[in-house]
């Protein structure tokens, strides 16, 4: 016999107790809209566990009543991944609670912690073991592992270190029978069969609810050297970014682009972040090099790169960061531009990668069609350029403009922009996921085998289709 919401909310109570089952509209009300107030659902509660016996129980509670689970981080995602639907006959599990640091092998280079983990927490508790955590980005104060592994996030870093997938060696994960997958292992070599692990990283929740982790650790740089640098166009980054991979190898851990719409967006909001290079260059670029030999032997590789790239013509003035608040001041001008792109208002987002040598190509074609059909857009165009990743967003003729704007175009836009993707080789979700905003490109993305290869999948894990439904996957 079906049970009304109130009985459900009472067994939920007996499994994580009383005040972690939260139900009033007003308490209820952040765990129901994403970070870009995009979309909105309703559940009937939402349930902080402790622990992963606790989710356990929840998860086979909601399968014998036929419950559907949004699982939830820090609930920063851009996809709108951690949003239920608007039926409300779901429940929001959040790992907030479930924040444990549980080990740390410094001589096996891994940490072994819980889902709710904010990603800055465990880089900070790295450096305490004098140990480096890698994975970067702006919502490193709030995010969580367990959102960064459902999501495969990116970051900064990429380029030296690998998406979130190459960090994580092993994986505990609630299935959706509610059964405990436990491959909390810390091995580099591991042959025994299908990797089971690369199934829920980057799944979004949709096939299980990720509970812990291992994650790789790393030496601590001796020195890290970071540069902007003004470049004249697309393909002059790109010549810059050959030049730091020949001249530094493995030592390049960032290379960011930012255009100048974007430039022009962040100093309006942050007048404190705008540039010190002079002019208005059509690019600049951020540049970090970390050295495991001398902060000397860094900073003279910086410099010669950089000497040769102004004498070419590809950089055509840049600065290097004197002291660590320099540093952080490029790197806040970076992680503050999708920021002000929310303080500006709604805008139509593409997260997509392509081949590096197709970003010139990309970016003229689209650029020169928006421009055509779109005259008065604007095109907030950064990302990632050294592993092909760019956030290339656009954005209404003015602030007071972007909600209407983005109602009327959002659609044509995003199609205008996929064609080109998919005509140079490209993905349509390189580092944010598919959550529902994507998930109806999924299939022509992806093309007919690998969608239907997708869809087996998750029908022999999740066959009730109770975990996130309607993100990645449609049953």
């Amino acid at each position: 016999m079906a049970l009304t919401d109130q009985e459900l909310i009472s067994a939920f109570q007996k499994i994580v107790g009383a005040e972690q089952v939260i139900t009033s509209p007003v308490d209820l009300e952040p765990y129901l809209v994403d970070w870009r107030k995009r979309y909105r659902g309703q559940a009937i509660a939402a349930l902080r566990p402790a622990s992963t016996q606790e989710v356990s129980e929840i998860v086979k509670l909601c399968v014998t009543h036929q419950i559907a689970i949004v699982p939830q981080g820090g609930n920063t995602g851009l996809c709108g991944g951690a949003t239920p639907n608007p039926t409300g006959r779901q429940i929001v599990i959040t790992t907030k609670r479930m924040n444990k640091i549980l080990a740390i092998d410094t001589s096996n280079q891994t940490m072994t912690v819980e889902a709710g983990v904010i990603l800055q927490t465990l880089q900070e508790e790295a450096a305490k073991a004098g140990r480096y955590f890698p994975l970067s980005l702006g919502a490193e104060g709030s995010c969580m592992i367990g959102g960064n592994l459902s999501t495969n996030a990116g970051g900064t870093s990429v380029l030296r270190y690998g998406n979130a997938r190459e960090l994580c060696l092993g994986l505990e994960v609630v299935l959706p029978n509610g059964e405990i997958l436990n491959s909390l292992r810390g091995l580099r070599k591991d042959n025994t069969g299908y990797d089971l692990r690369d199934l829920f990283i980057g799944a979004e929740g949709s096939l299980g609810i990720i509970t812990a982790a291992v994650m790789k650790l790393f030496p601590t740089p001796v020195a890290q050297w970071t540069a902007l640098v003004a470049t004249p166009s697309a393909e002059g980054a790109i010549e810059l970014l050959n030049r730091f991979q020949a001249g530094a190898s493995a030592q390049l851990t960032g290379f960011e682009m930012m255009s100048q719409e974007s430039l022009a967006l962040l100093k309006h909001y942050y007048p404190a972040l705008a540039s010190p290079l002079a002019g208005e260059n059509p690019y600049e670029v951020l540049v970090e090099i970390s050295d495991y030999e001398s902060s000397e032997h860094a900073m003279q590789l910086m410099e010669t790169i950089l000497e040769g790239a102004l004498e070419s013509g590809c950089a055509s003035d840049a600065i290097i960061a004197s002291n660590i608040a320099q540093a952080r001041k490029f790197w806040d001008m970076r992680e503050h531009v999708p920021l002000a792109q929310a303080d500006d208002g709604p805008n139509i987002k593409h997260d997509v990668s392509l081949p590096i040598s197709a970003i010139p190509e990309f970016v003229k074609v689209c650029d020169a069609l928006l421009k055509e059909k779109y005259p008065n857009s604007r095109i907030i165009n950064y990302g990632h350029l050294g592993d092909g990743n760019l956030h290339y967003n656009i954005a209404g003729p003015s602030s007071s403009e972007t909600e209407s704007f983005f109602s009327a175009h959002n659609d044509d836009i995003q199609a205008l922009i996929y064609i080109e993707v998919e005509r140079l080789s490209g993905s349509i979700s390189a580092e944010h996921g598919v959550g529902q905003q994507k998930v109806d490109y999924l299939k022509g993305h992806r093309g007919e085998a690998a969608f239907n290869l997708m869809h087996a999948i998750k029908k022999a894990i999740d066959p009730n289709n109770l975990m996130n439904p309607g993100k990645v996957i449609n049953l």
